[in-house]
């Protein structure tokens, strides 16, 4: 961990030494996540969520740009149709994951085009609150529990993604977040793994 924070430290050092132009904006957008890995025989769906937070651009050259964030986020996901047995009776309902956590993506960007680009970057997640929300079959009430204790508390993952700036102020992009450690908190002996993945859309503002 201090290997990462001192590499990270020396790129934003070397960045800002070197930057033409740094400016900096807000951002928020849609989440599409789930989980992959260990979840066969679980009916996993997206769940929509929410992103929002803020940037720095800082301008490298004519083609390539550093932008570190500090973003909100929303994600899980969702079990339909699952089957428990309770007191030996068979019940039906549906689960969500409800999980946030505070991401903080770098991205290198490079323009293919004056106003498009491609970008690349690891991301640290810190999750901040996890729960579970059940719904049985035949019955209007939920029930809501914390389960933040069977999460690992800290997510790394590599994101992937493109963007058009539509003027100087306005730009989107479109994200893809591969999970790279396993958020399942499990006990010796237990080698389950499950990762994030989340697809977001984002709208931002560059003052």
């Amino acid at each position: 961990m201090k290997k990462i924070i001192f590499t990270a430290a020396a790129v934003f050092a070397f960045a800002f030494t070197n930057a033409q132009d740094v400016k900096f904006g807000l951002k928020g957008g849609l989440n599409l996540s789930t989980w992959t890995g260990d979840t066969e025989g679980a009916d996993l769906k997206s769940r929509v969520g929410f992103n929002a937070g803020g940037f720095a651009l800082i301008k490298l050259s004519e083609k390539v740009s550093l932008q570190p964030e500090v973003v909100y986020s929303t994600q899980g996901t969702k079990i339909d149709n699952f089957t428990a047995n309770v007191g030996g009776t068979d019940y039906t309902g549906d689960i969500n994951f409800n999980l946030s956590y505070i991401n903080v993506p770098v991205m290198f960007k490079y323009y293919v085009a004056e106003k498009f680009n491609l970008g690349a970057g690891p991301q640290v997640g810190f999750l901040t609150s996890a729960e579970s929300v059940t719904k049985l079959n035949g019955y209007s009430q939920t029930d809501t529990q914390d389960v933040k204790d069977s999460f690992e508390t800290v997510d790394f993952g590599l994101n992937f993604g493109a963007g058009y700036d539509f003027d100087a102020h306005f730009s989107a992009d479109i994200r893809y977040n591969a999970g790279l450690s396993n958020i399942a908190k499990t006990e010796p002996g237990d080698d389950t793994k499950m990762h994030n993945s989340v697809l977001s859309l984002s709208l931002g503002y560059k003052f």
